[in-house]
């Protein structure tokens, strides 16, 4: 008998390395990854099929064969923070009207089925924006229905696809014959992200990861935003963990389409004396850039993520200092002394 499908997009990508890697070893689905690039040997030999292709593509997502057997759609491709500023345009047609397609195709899917399809989504942190830095630091752990005004066009995009995951869900072809919807929306609003085995690509939370891959190498960094900042963030194993337990979450247990998770929340400062705690001698300097530290600014020092704990049973294992001692420090060191 055929495995239910997965489909990933944007599988070549910071979560999609660990979220690969860790549905391959469950073996209960069969892999179907789509990004705009070959995804290297190591990731294409866990995936039953691999595509390369773009999400803008509707007539590509029609054609896919596998329809009928896709069960969950993580759908991870987008432009990130930085790169959506300079390229708003862009960033508009590929995060929004690229989720619009993934969103029809699981509709798609699910009348092939007969079932609805589940749908994870990584949302963001940028999707808050909080006015200046005193209503920042008054405003603590900030819930999933406050301060939605975002500053940035990524996380406008990441709003707007929120928004759409929920109408798919409740009321997609409501004047249409037959029942609606079909797709099992779930968003997971995340903090900055560190992985120690992919480099970053545009996030305006990059400094976190920067500034210890710089380390690694024994390259000086000037981080682009104050030694005060502070925002949320989370190992990526914990991040990869938090998608499949919300995936494998019972439908009935989730009284939210949208949840925020949470990490450690050190400052810039407390970041830098970390890293040249595991690596001395490497220097971290600050050289904040105001347009960067201004969207920076606007999120959230730390997130309420007490629905996700209830619902679904959310459980952070990384801390800080365990982020770096078991999981950063180590396999950052061995990915460089390898080159």
């Amino acid at each position: 008998m055929a495995r239910e499908i997965a489909l990933v997009t944007g599988a070549g990508g910071e979560i999609g390395h660990g979220l690969i890697r860790h549905l391959a070893e469950f073996g209960i689905f069969d892999i179907v990854a789509l990004d705009l690039r070959p995804l290297p040997p190591e990731l294409s030999r866990r995936c039953a099929a691999t595509l390369v292709g773009d999400i803008l593509d509707r007539r590509l997502l029609d054609a896919l064969e596998c329809k009928a057997k896709i069960s969950r759609i993580f759908h991870l491709a987008a432009i990130l923070s930085t790169q959506a500023e300079l390229i708003p345009e862009t960033a508009q047609e590929i995060n929004v009207q690229g989720t619009m397609n993934l969103l029809h195709l699981a509709g798609e899917a699910a009348r092939a089925r007969g079932e609805a399809i589940r749908f994870l989504f990584p949302s963001s942190i940028a999707v808050y924006g909080l006015p200046d830095l005193t209503t920042k630091r008054k405003a603590g752990k900030v819930g999933e229905h406050e301060w939605l005004e975002p500053l940035t066009v990524y996380g406008c995009t990441k709003l707007s696809c929120e928004h759409l995951g929920r109408c798919f869900a409740r009321n997609y072809r409501q004047l249409s014959a037959g029942a609606p919807g079909g797709v099992d929306f779930r968003a997971i609003r995340f903090p900055g992200l560190i992985s120690a085995f992919t480099t970053p690509t545009g996030g305006t939370s990059d400094y976190a990861p920067e500034m210890i891959h710089a380390a690694a190498q024994g390259r000086s960094y000037a981080c682009f935003v104050r030694e005060d900042t502070r925002i949320p963030f989370m190992a990526m194993p914990d991040a990869v963990a938090a998608l499949l337990r919300l995936a494998d979450a019972p439908a009935e247990s989730l009284r939210s389409a949208v949840y925020n998770v949470g990490g450690f929340s050190p400052s810039a400062g407390e970041l830098a004396e970390t890293v040249r705690t595991a690596f001395p001698g490497e220097q971290v300097t600050f050289a904040p850039a105001p347009h960067r530290q201004a969207i920076v600014d606007s999120w959230p020092e730390d997130v309420d993520d007490a629905g996700a704990r209830r619902d679904w049973g959310f459980r952070p294992s990384y801390d800080l200092d365990r982020a770096f001692d078991e999981y950063l420090v180590p396999n950052v060191r061995d990915r460089y002394i390898a080159r």
